[in-house]
């Protein structure tokens, strides 16, 4: 192996990360700085520092990225309206990008040799940490333990981290291999790798941002959410930052059992994996988004806009955040965005979002044209001739289709 002054290592304090300390100053001799990077996951960071310096690590480095991670990354996200195959809501995805742009900027302050994260050969983060890598320092080394070592499982893990007398907080029951921020909280693993098996949703500590919908409360919870420009930027008249409405949206959603997810996802590596995951602040703002977006967009730029989504979800997915293409992407999204203004009142009642009205300065609907009663705007007579024409194709080939028949 190549030997590194000093290395910088993506740093989370889970298990992981944890036994990659001893490892890279066992193997490669080096000085390990960790840098963990703040997108929301709370509880997690309490005790961090002095478990990293105890682990083997100088020095630990907690980025607070919220805001950066909000405006940046999960809003234009959502204006884009992009999902993943239909559920997944790029929790893990769009958090990537920010922490490692953070990551290669103290690894160049520190002036380290090298960059190390401790996601596995299976997954799809070590893709989207190494592509923002190479976006900011296209020459700096990068170390992925899971590709190069001897450890083949996370019970392997385990007993290294046992073998070298470092603190872990799973067992090989609650083994599960979990990812939190400020967006949502996803489940890998154990019980899960069977698709046959039904997520624990009622069992004490499966859920954390929330309950099951069997235990949501039996009253419905009504909010209203304001949007400028595609933005969200107020929850029942109240103006919030970003980072502020996520957190309410999620105590919110997570009480009413919203944003529960269970799906077997195409990852970018080519297999198939069964993930659940909680988003229930995030489920609750793209609903918001895509009811609004019904009366403030034209036809044509919202089924033009549907498309773009999908490849939009794609790039996200895939860690191509930091190119060319998903800069115009959302350079199209934010030219469709500047009329998505106005209010949208919800009911969410157990693990469901029901609409419960809708209003914006540039609302394109018209009660007065699309009336049921009687109107002086509309000439129901004028629909005769447009079908006519729109109908001309199906009526000329049904008429030549006859007379070949005839002809027979």
């Amino acid at each position: 192996m190549a030997k590194y002054n000093k290395v910088v290592l993506a740093y989370s304090g889970g298990l992981d990360t944890s036994i990659i300390i001893p490892w890279l100053k066992e193997n490669y001799g080096c000085e390990v700085i960790c840098v963990a990077g703040n997108v929301g996951q709370d509880a997690e960071l309490t005790g961090l520092e002095e478990r990293a310096l105890k682990t083997g690590a100088s020095k630990l480095y907690i980025e607070d990225i919220q805001e950066e991670f909000v405006y940046d990354y999960v809003f234009p996200t959502i204006k884009a309206g992009a999902v993943y195959e239909n559920k997944y809501l790029l929790g893990t995805s769009f958090a990537r990008p920010p922490i490692a742009k953070r990551i290669v900027e103290i690894a160049k302050k520190e002036g380290a040799d090298a960059i190390c994260h401790g996601c596995t050969g299976k997954g799809n983060d070590q893709v989207r940490f190494e592509l923002a890598i190479k976006a900011f320092a296209p020459n700096m080394p990068i170390i992925a333990p899971w590709r190069i070592w001897d450890i083949k499982s996370r019970d392997e893990e385990i007993e290294y981290a046992e073998a070298h007398n470092i603190p872990i907080k799973l067992t090989r029951e609650t083994n599960y291999s979990k990812d939190m921020n400020l967006w949502h909280l996803s489940h890998e693993g154990l019980d899960l790798e069977d698709p046959m098996n039904e997520p624990l949703y009622n069992k004490e500590g499966f859920l954390e941002m929330g309950v099951s919908p069997e235990m949501a409360p039996d009253k419905p919870t009504y909010i209203t959410l304001s949007f400028e420009q595609g933005i969200p930027v107020a929850l029942d008249g109240k103006k919030m930052d970003g980072v502020t409405l996520i957190k309410t949206l999620n105590k919110i959603g997570g009480e009413n059992g919203i944003g529960l997810a269970d799906l077997v996802e195409n990852r970018l590596v080519g297999m198939k994996s069964r993930g659940v995951y909680e988003t229930p602040g995030g489920t609750i703002l793209y609903h918001a988004h895509d009811v609004l977006e019904t009366i403030c967009l034209d036809k044509a730029t919202q089924h033009y806009k549907q498309q773009i989504a999908l490849k939009f979800a794609d790039i996200v997915y895939d860690g191509q955040w930091y190119t060319p293409l998903r800069e115009a992407l959302s350079a199209f999204v934010d030219k469709t965005q500047e009329t998505v203004t106005g209010d949208v009142k919800l009911k969410l009642y157990k693990g469901n979002i029901i609409n419960a009205g809708v209003c914006s300065p540039y609302s394109l609907y018209s009660e007065e044209i699309a009336t049921f009663g009687e109107d002086e705007v509309y000439n129901q007579y004028d629909a005769q001739g447009f079908i006519n024409l729109f109908g001309l194709p199906i009526k000329v080939k049904a008429m030549l289709d006859e007379k070949r028949n005839e002809n027979k």
